[in-house]
């Protein structure tokens, strides 16, 4: 992908996450209607397995494991592996993904369904667990794009997704959103730093 189109993509996510916040935030006086029945449908099938799975998750995902510990170690590993180049772009994109995050949460305000499980922050829209999940994937896979990368990357992202959901924390919109913006970051950055940032990778291999 060249980097006109990771331009165009990563804009267009951040384009799409924002119309949905407006749509599901201003466009209702009610919550959507596919929100309240995946709410509605969790709340019926929650097992214990999931609880325990989704708790795990919010602990990964969340606070300063996410904050700060798996960004340095993703920057850490980076440095080791020689790619300084990489750690300064992964870097960028953690810390731009999380203002992005907290700018849309605070620019919609949006409420958090009632039976949420653990405590939050303000703003369901849009997640910044998912959020960061998917700036994770969406670095990896830039730096080291190899199908297998792609795959574990869209699995982790979809987990995330589902274990806020599994704690009725956010709506599945919330969800949505929150990935558009992780990878909307990530593509737009990656469309400015990218022939930069992969120097490293290909004097390492010259080496």
């Amino acid at each position: 992908m060249n980097r006109r189109m990771l331009l165009w993509w990563g804009l267009g996510c951040l384009a799409v996450a924002t119309a949905i916040g407006a749509v599901v935030v201003f466009g209702h006086t009610e919550t959507p209607g596919f929100d309240s029945w995946w709410n509605e449908l969790i709340a019926g099938i929650r097992g214990d397995w999931m609880y325990a799975f989704a708790l795990g998750l919010n602990w990964i995902g969340g606070g300063w494991v996410a904050t700060f510990a798996v960004p340095l170690l993703a920057i850490l590993a980076l440095v080791i592996a020689r790619r300084w180049r990489g750690a300064v772009f992964a870097a960028a994109c953690f810390a731009l993904s999380a203002g992005a995050v907290q700018l849309l949460k605070q620019l919609f305000g949006r409420a958090r369904p009632d039976d949420m499980l653990v405590v939050s922050d303000y703003g369901s829209f849009p997640s910044g667990h998912t959020a960061n999940a998917a700036t994770i994937a969406l670095v990896l896979w830039v730096l080291v794009p190899k199908v297998w990368t792609a795959i574990i990357g869209a699995l982790w992202v979809v987990a995330m997704a589902l274990s806020r959901t599994f704690l009725s924390v956010h709506w599945a919109s919330d969800t949505l959103g929150g990935a558009l913006v992780g990878a909307g970051v990530v593509l737009v950055l990656a469309a400015w730093l990218l022939p930069w940032a992969q120097r490293s990778r290909v004097e390492a291999v010259e080496r």
